[in-house]
């Protein structure tokens, strides 16, 4: 595991794995009736999705270069949660997310990751995704990132956990640096950094309610 940095600041490997973080374990799969879409008004729901692929200027290192792809859509209840959420949640997602950060000195980190939440509110979203291939990050290590859709001539922006955020100053490794900590499911920072080339599309969907549970779902839940 590599220790780049994104930016000057040596506290924060923000490149480097969260630890031992081992592989995330698969989710059992969803029942056919749960995964099947709800209707609004007769038609399939509209299901949140951001696509798109862009290089960002961040403030601590504005002469690399750092670029995201993401695909991901809104696949809600498709991830159960034994004991938490039989049915999984509304926020479950799928798809893709890339990044790749080139330093001046052209070593190339990068790192491809498996969707697992996804969130909307108009152009904005969050979403998360855990890894699984990287020369910098630990396989199941999981990461968030913020898009906003920008309008009116404003560019898109991006945001990312392993920034200048999600630490604990009291969780220190054994030199006293503070640990970067995982991110939980569709959390990130806000979009804080700017897209200068290409650029990201965000469908809204209203978050959906949970399913009803089938008798003997409640019987199992007591």
């Amino acid at each position: 595991m590599r220790t780049t940095a994104i930016g000057v600041t040596a506290v924060i490997a923000v490149l480097a794995g969260p630890g031992a973080a081992g592989p995330a374990p698969e989710a059992p799969a969803a029942s056919p009736a749960k995964a099947e879409a709800v209707m609004e008004h007769g038609k399939p729901a509209k299901a949140a999705s951001v696509h798109g692929k862009g290089r960002i200027a961040y403030i601590e290192s504005l002469d690399h270069d750092i670029r995201f792809s993401v695909d991901a859509e809104q696949k809600p209840f498709t991830r159960p949660l034994p004991g938490a959420a039989p049915d999984g949640l509304a926020t479950d997602a799928e798809g893709v997310l890339k990044f790749s950060h080139t330093t001046p000195d052209g070593f190339r980190g990068w790192a491809e990751a498996k969707v697992d939440c996804l969130v909307t509110s108009g152009r904005t979203a969050t979403l998360t995704a855990v890894v699984n291939k990287s020369n910098v990050e630990d396989p199941g290590a999981r990461l968030g990132i913020s898009v906003q859709q920008g309008t009116d001539g404003e560019p898109d922006r991006l945001g990312f956990s392993w920034g200048v955020v999600n630490i604990d100053p009291a969780n220190l490794d054994e030199e006293g640096r503070p640990n970067r900590l995982q991110a939980g499911s569709c959390m990130a920072p806000a979009p804080f950094t700017t897209v200068t080339r290409g650029g990201f599309e965000v469908v809204h969907a209203e978050i959906r309610k949970t399913p009803e549970p089938t008798p003997g779902e409640v019987n199992r839940r007591d």
